[in-house]
């Protein structure tokens, strides 16, 4: 044994160098062989390589994407098809209802998700938490089947309570009603929001709560989704969480808008495909879809062709970051951007940039006033790469604006859970809409203008009359970008 302590005190440094080089080779070879991004894959390279002992910890922790999709659920269109055949029907001339240059990029969505365009869909914008959470509560106290509820935030506050009330009143009429929440977006209250329900039957389950050293390697991979599906006919989707910020009664003078929307159709069986599907993936529960819709089906009498499309670091990664390719790249008259988090990467960049080049008017609305001052400063540090083509930029006045809108020749739209930054468009599991209806987009795109109306211009040289100190804060911060 004495030889031995001597052999290592003798010997160390070579020891760990060696110990070192192995796990560092090993680190890097995995982060080379894995990373879809060949600028993620330099990135965790050169730290591993620098640091081979810390480098390869920290990528242990929040470098390695440990979601697998073992789950594997019957295609919902088998069902839905079947069933819906005779009611609802598939996106009918797209050149009619949308525009000639819509047909190629329903081909490109038809690759990037799971669903199938269907018209026959009411789609019913809610501006702010007034308008949605009353909408919200008047469904719950209404159904008579089944409630799916799934939100990243749900807060145990004044709007929490009643919701959760709501829930719970439902339960006792003899609702089926499953919750889901984030298990990182449910701290964002103390106590959490599940003691409310404890006692009431509700299942209620938190999306990844496994943790491993410190939950660092969860904390990027979450579910940004917020879904409320009653009786499997009326659907509730789009950006917003459950917070009483978002109140005029209890926004202390400063309420933040946001943007929901109210649905009913075919969509709302995607939606709800959506919930089993991660629902199963963390509780693995396999509700049967059938059971939790109500008969007769209800048919809207609007006739908006619509799919969802989802989004994650699983097999959906990508999707909705192609599909904003895609519809930049058909666009012939009008962008119009609606995000609080703008930090897209080289590749949107440089699809924005080709639009606003052909002739394309973009015009990108971000806060003025944000919640998260990290990424304020990040996107001011890119907002310029967006300008030189001839991008439009504009920052809204007042409070913080979370509504997440996308518009093309007001023919088309995107909404959803979706933000234009890396955590949305790779780490997040997201739910969003496309949307083929030019009635339906000319009114969004005219919402969006009427926020640009009341909005400040930004233009090279206010980016430039900042003092060093605060660009050259806004560049440091924006090398974090990714990770933010």
């Amino acid at each position: 044994m004495k030889a031995f302590w001597a052999f290592l005190l003798e010997y160390q440094t070579h020891l760990l160098f060696g110990a070192g080089l192995a796990i560092g080779l090993f680190a890097a070879s995995h982060a080379a062989m894995t990373k879809r991004d060949v600028r993620a894959a330099i990135a965790w390279v050169g730290v591993i390589i620098l640091s081979p002992f810390f480098g390869a910890f920290l990528y242990l922790l929040v470098g390695i994407n440990r979601i697998r999709r073992g789950i594997r659920l019957q295609h919902p269109n088998h069902f839905l098809q079947d069933q819906l055949n005779g009611q609802y029907q598939e996106t009918g001339n797209l050149e009619t209802i949308a525009g000639q240059q819509f047909i190629s990029l329903k081909k490109a969505g038809d690759t990037l998700s799971r669903f199938q365009a269907w018209s026959q869909n009411e789609i019913t914008p809610l501006f702010g938490g007034d308008e949605t959470y009353a909408a919200m509560i008047a469904a719950i106290d209404r159904a008579h089947h089944s409630i799916a509820m799934q939100s990243y935030i749900f807060d145990n506050d004044v709007i929490g309570r009643r919701i959760a009330q709501a829930l719970i009143r439902a339960k006792q009429r003899g609702v089926t009603v499953k919750i889901l929440i984030d298990a990182v977006g449910v701290r964002y209250s103390r106590p959490p929001v599940i003691a409310l329900f404890k006692g009431s039957g509700i299942d209620i389950a938190l999306f990844q709560a496994t943790v491993l050293l410190f939950k660092m390697p969860y904390a990027n991979l979450r579910s940004h989704r917020k879904i409320l599906v009653i009786d499997g006919q009326l659907a509730f989707a789009g950006g917003m969480n459950i917070r009483e910020c978002f109140t005029s009664e209890l926004g202390n003078g400063k309420t933040m808008k946001d943007t929901h929307f109210r649905i009913q159709g075919p969509l709302s069986y995607q939606l709800l495909t959506v919930f089993i599907h991660d629902w199963a993936f963390t509780t693995h529960e396999k509700l049967v879809l059938q059971d939790w819709i109500r008969s007769p089906l209800q048919k809207p009498q609007a006739n908006i062709a619509a799919r969802c499309i989802t989004s994650g670091p699983d097999s959906d990664i990508t999707s909705t970051h192609k599909l904003i390719q895609a519809a930049c790249a058909v666009a012939q008259k009008h962008i119009r951007i609606q995000s609080p988090y703008f930090l897209p990467d080289q590749v949107l960049l440089g699809a924005l940039n080709t639009a606003a080049r052909r002739g394309v008017r973009v015009d990108i609305l971000v806060p003025g006033e944000n919640n998260l001052k990290l990424v304020h400063y990040a996107m001011l540090a890119q907002l310029d790469q967006v300008m030189e083509s001839g991008c439009h930029v504009w920052q809204s006045k007042g409070p913080f604006d979370h509504s997440k809108l996308f518009t093309v020749d007001d023919s088309w739209s995107l909404i959803g859970s979706s933000n234009w930054d890396a955590r949305s468009l790779r780490l997040n599991f997201e739910a969003d809409i496309e949307i083929y209806d030019k009635n339906f987009s000319l009114a969004l795109s005219r919402h969006i203008d009427e926020e640009i109306r009341n909005a400040t211009r930004i233009s090279k040289e206010t980016l430039k009359s900042a003092s060093y100190l605060k660009q050259l804060r806004n560049k440091i911060i924006w090398l974090a970008s990714p990770y933010l």
